[in-house]
Order: structure tokens, then sequence, then C-alpha cells
């Protein structure tokens, strides 16, 4: 471990260059920035788009599975192995405790104990917030749909109670439509908090980074993983029917996030002199990344992957549509996952 450390240590000082890492930085947040407001904005648009179209439903389901693959893979195939990285790096994993337990996997795994009990929370908030008003429909049913009233007056009133209680289908079916959107939109900001922490951690990691020889790919290769990752999150907002002030808030927050890191990462290095290499940092980066990665897979498994092949409706009812939702899901996580060969 020593032997590596040594070697590490060599090659990192024959690439650093303070100068030209901070120049190649500068450029890079310019072009995080507009290819993040590209991947982000794509699936928004799209969706837009096919609204009103008999296609809707179907294409904003498709873009959906898509976006769940990319989380997926971002999550299992970026953000934790980056995690274990950090933390089994030579200047770490030879001190205590960080070579007696693998810190990384338990983060992990609390990451996605979190997650559930945000969303059993808000799920709870939202089933009460659904019965409340299913309450005062039910007792407005019970005025209005009762056999006695109805039926012993006449013709008449007995067209007056079968309109009530259409009227009273219809507004259940709306309240669970309702529900159905409130828990899309608590999903989509949930999974951007988690997205925007893992922007967050490679945005600062690349700030600090004085090494040019390790920065030079991560600009090509980030601008394309902000792509994809933004194309994710893009299509649970589109399905989610935001505002657009909203939907144009968390893509500007989506966009800005990265860049925003890795100025942070830039003051962080100009006052303390911690570099990317420095212990510290890998140990930060580590328990971050692993908390982030906990909560993506959950978030895509359980949020995405799950309801949408097992409980929706529209899928159930087209055998077509499930394979084509299987496809994209198979193209995002492929997608995102290629890129691992760079960044």
């Amino acid at each position: 471990m020593a032997a590596a450390c040594l070697i590490g240590a060599t090659r990192s000082t024959t690439c650093r260059d303070t100068q030209a890492a901070t120049h190649l930085k500068l450029i890079s947040i310019l072009i995080i920035f507009f290819t993040s407001i590209i991947g982000i904005s794509f699936p928004v648009l799209l969706a837009r788009y096919f609204q009103g179209k008999p296609v809707y439903d179907r294409a904003t389901l498709i873009i959906k599975c898509f976006a769940a693959g990319v989380i997926l893979s971002t999550s299992l195939v970026h953000v934790l192995p980056d995690a274990f990285g950090a933390l089994s790096d030579c200047h770490v994993a030879s001190k205590h405790p960080w070579k007696d337990f693998p810190f990384a996997g338990l983060i992990t795994l609390i990451g996605v104990l979190l997650a559930l009990l945000v969303d059993l929370t808000a799920s709870a908030h939202v089933e009460q917030h659904g019965q409340g008003h299913g309450d005062g429909d039910g007792d407005g049913d019970g005025d209005g749909d009762g056999d006695g009233e109805y039926t012993v007056v006449g013709t008449q009133e007995e067209m007056v109670g079968k309109k009530v209680s259409d009227v009273s289908v219809k507004v259940e079916i709306m309240g669970e439509v309702d529900l159905v959107k409130v828990k899309q939109r608590l999903v989509s900001q949930v999974l951007e908090i988690g997205i925007i922490f893992h922007s967050v951690i490679i945005g600062v990691t690349m700030g600090m980074s004085q090494n040019k020889c390790t920065i030079r790919p991560l600009v090509a290769a980030l601008a394309f993983h902000q792509i994809f990752e933004g194309m994710g999150l893009g299509g649970c907002i589109a399905q989610a029917g935001f505002s657009f002030g909203t939907v144009a808030y968390m893509c500007f927050m989506f966009a800005v996030t990265t860049p925003m890191g890795i100025v942070l990462g830039m003051i962080i290095f100009s006052i303390t002199g911690y570099d990317d290499s420095n212990p510290n940092a890998l140990i930060m980066e580590g328990l971050l990344g692993s908390l982030s990665s906990g909560v993506l897979v959950y978030m895509g498994l359980v949020d995405l992957i799950a309801v949408d092949f097992f409980h929706n409706k529209l899928m159930s009812s087209a055998p077509w549509l499930k394979k084509a939702s299987f496809i994209a899901l198979a193209l995002g996580s492929t997608s995102m996952s290629i890129l691992a060969l760079w960044a």
C-alpha cells in the first residue's frame, strides 16, 4: 500500500499544474452549465410537445423509464464506486477507523433508510390529506345517493340522484389523480435533492483538484454525464406536472449546481490548500457520495421502476408498452454506464 501511495504521488506531481488546472476549470464551468441545461430541458420540452396528444401518457411513461435507468446507473456505476474508492484510498484506508469497517456500504444503507423514511412520512401526509377530502365527499354522497331519499319520491328525483352519484364518482377519481400528482411531485423533488447532492460533490472534487491530467478528460466526460443525468431528472419533472415557474427553477438549480461546486472547490483550495488527494477531502467525498448513492438507489428502484412496472394501469393494459418501457430502461442504464469509462 505504501508503494502504491508513492507511485500515485509521483504521477500526481508530474501532472500538477495549478495555472493550467484553473484555466481548464473555468472552461468547464461554462461547458457543464450549458450541457446541463440541454440535458434537463430536452425531456421537459418533449413532454410539452406531446401534451394534449393521444400518445402523451405513453410518451411520458417511456421518457420516465429511460430516466429511471439513468438514475439507477448513476447511483450504482458512478456515485457508489467513487465513494468506495475515496474511502479505500491509501491515505484514508491506512488509518483508524476507516480500515476497520466498510463505512461506504454503511452510509449507503443509511441513505436508503433515510429516503424510505422521507417517503413514508410524505405518503402518510398525502393519504391523510386525501382521506380528509374523501370524508367530505363521502358525507355529500351519503346525503345525495341514499336509496330511501331518491327512490321513494319519483322518477325525476331518481334521475337527479343518479347525476349526483356520477358527480361524486368523478370527484373521487379526480381526488385520486391529484394524490398521484402530489406523489410524483414529491418523488421529483427528493430525486433532485439527491442528484444536486451528487453534483455538488463532483463539482467540489473537481474544483479542489490541481491535476491537469485528471481534469482535461473530466471536462468532456462530465458534459455527457450532465446531459444524461439531466435527462433522467427532466423525465421525472415532466411527468409530475409542475407549473412553468417551478419547472424553470428546478432546471436552473440542476444546471448551476455542478458549476457552483467547482467554484466552491476552488475557494476551498485557495483558503485551506486542500486538494482532491487530501485525506479529509477524501473522507467527506466518500461519506457524502455514499449517502447520495443510497438515496438514488432507493428512488430509482422503488419510486420509479417499481411504481411504473408494477402499479401503472397504462402499462399493464398494453403489453407492447411494457416492452418499450423496458427497452427505454435498458437504454438509459447502458448509456449512463458507458460514461463510466471516462468519468
